[in-house]
């Protein structure tokens, strides 16, 4: 009886997922009901949109709860987790919404687009509240299988099944490496829950701790796939170039901030205190933070494919995110919220754009760009404030975002990775302009007209190019929302 009732308390904090849970299992049912046709277009939209939209809702209703461990301390609900769940929610709608003007989705009727999106969003929300290894891992798990056949969805192209195949292998590859790493932790630590780990390593020896290292670092190597940091980004390009382009828009966004969020919660339990495990962990993130931002940069400078370009820009994009995880405190960790709003709507602008003319050309090639100006003024605007803001560049939201990351660390001493930070975002200046450059200035190699956007989609744009302004001028408000108290370190 008292298993009972605290399982139906614990319930009661889990609405939102609750929520997502059900809408995957009523688009499973109205797609095996109904017949193939406009009317299960229309109702399976709105039931998608219904329920990602209830899940938001209960999110904003959860935001101003204490800090509360659910199903006997498996999962922890606090501020920080539900930024991250509302995030991950608002970039699922986006995606799903692409994904109704897309060619390679909504054409072909696929529902289970739908179905996926929601997984995996339920996935990414799991990995944001998990509180010990094992649910950190079926967090992981449950993001990454959904996510496979979103990457195939194009079966008739060879490079979507590729994608499809890539990512597969290379997700099979690094969960077994980090369960390789989570048995080690736990045959060392003797416990799987992030409350107890702290105390754990605190009580071992130099040799103990020194083995313990290596199995961290398995541990991590999954995380890292998620993310896509160096040296785990190898398929994030071919994975992105192959996936239809609300699929990668998707990618782009809720599996990276899941897997953020995951990384956040581990090092602030694990890495408290003056030790060697805590020094070894800030000497690998700061390498892998550089790394990951210098090779995202240089790598972007020679594609040809937007898309391609997009994919190393967001590894690198990454790579500024992890400047925050190396702030163990609020400071860094409101800092990184505030960059997760930044990046997930000027990315998301960037890729929206980008599939307009992907569907237009069957390409999205640098020269499918030129003379935007001129064709979609709109468009090509929206385009713009993207690229600038993605760039640093004031006064917009990107220019904000990365200011209060690296203030965050310079605040704790790492100075040349300040320095590493705005050289590389001098690096990022060259291939964002360079679109910019091709929108404005180069005249369109046709007089072809783009076909109509529709207003959704236009209103959608205009709205997220109002965001990106409006936020980098008055952003108080948003870093103000974006506050972590010291939960994080609490929710043991």
């Amino acid at each position: 009886m008292e298993l009972g009732l605290n399982y139906l308390y614990s319930i009661t904090f889990y609405i939102p997922e609750c929520i997502a849970i059900l809408t995957m299992a009523g688009i499973l049912f109205l797609e095996v009901i109904y017949k193939r046709d406009d009317s299960k277009r229309v109702l399976l939209k709105i039931f998608t949109f219904s329920g990602l939209v209830l899940t938001f809702i209960a999110l904003l209703c959860n935001l101003d709860l204490p800090t509360k461990n659910i199903f006997y301390e498996a999962i922890v609900i606090d501020r920080f987790s539900v930024l991250v769940k509302i995030i991950a929610v608002i970039a699922a709608l986006i995606s799903y919404w692409y994904g109704l003007y897309s060619r390679d989705i909504y054409v072909s009727l696929k529902s289970e687009f739908g179905i996926l999106i929601v997984g995996g969003l339920i996935g990414t929300m799991l990995l944001a509240s998990a509180n010990n290894m094992l649910t950190l891992y079926l967090g992981i798990e449950m993001l990454s299988i959904l996510a496979y056949p979103l990457a195939a969805m194009k079966r008739m192209d060879e490079k979507s099944v590729e994608a499809g195949l890539k990512y597969a292998l290379y997700g099979g590859l690094s969960a077994g490496i980090m369960l390789f790493g989570m048995s080690l932790m736990f045959g060392i630590l003797g416990t799987i829950q992030f409350s107890e780990i702290a105390a754990r390593i605190a009580s071992l020896d130099v040799s103990q701790k020194v083995i313990l290292l290596p199995a961290f670092l398995f541990f991590f190597a999954g995380l890292g796939y998620k993310i896509s940091c160096v040296p785990f980004h190898m398929w994030t390009p071919d994975v992105y170039e192959g996936s239809p382009i609300p699929v990668t828009a998707f990618f782009s966004v809720v599996p990276k901030i899941g897997g953020i969020a995951a990384l956040v919660r581990v090092t602030s339990v694990f890495f408290t205190g003056e030790n060697l495990i805590q020094y070894s962990w800030v000497a690998i993130l700061t390498v892998v933070a550089a790394l990951t931002m210098t090779v995202g940069n240089v790598s972007a400078l020679g594609q040809r494919s937007v898309k391609r370009m997009l994919a190393y820009s967001s590894i690198a994009q990454i790579g500024n995110i992890l400047l925050g995880v190396l702030v163990l405190d609020t400071i860094g960790h409101q800092a990184i919220i505030f960059y997760f709003f930044g990046y997930m709507v000027m990315t998301l602008l960037a890729f929206g754009i980008t599939a307009v003319l992907s569907d237009q050309y069957g390409n999205d090639y640098f020269d499918r760009f030129n003379g935007l100006i001129y064709r979609n003024p709109l468009m090509a605007v929206s385009l713009i404030i993207s690229m600038l803001s993605l760039a640093g560049m004031p006064p917009l939201i990107g220019f904000v975002a990365k200011f209060n990351i690296i203030s965050a660390i310079v605040h704790k001493g790492f100075f040349v990775l300040a320095i590493v930070a705005v050289l590389n975002s001098v690096i990022s200046l060259y291939y964002y302009m360079r679109l910019v450059r091709l929108v404005v200035f180069k005249m369109p190699e046709s007089s072809e007209k783009l076909f109509d956007l529709g207003f959704g989609r236009q209103a959608l744009f205009v709205v997220m190019a109002i965001f990106i302004v409006a936020v980098g001028i008055f952003w108080e408000d948003l870093y103000k929302f974006s506050e972590v108290t010291n939960q994080i370190k609490l929710a043991h």
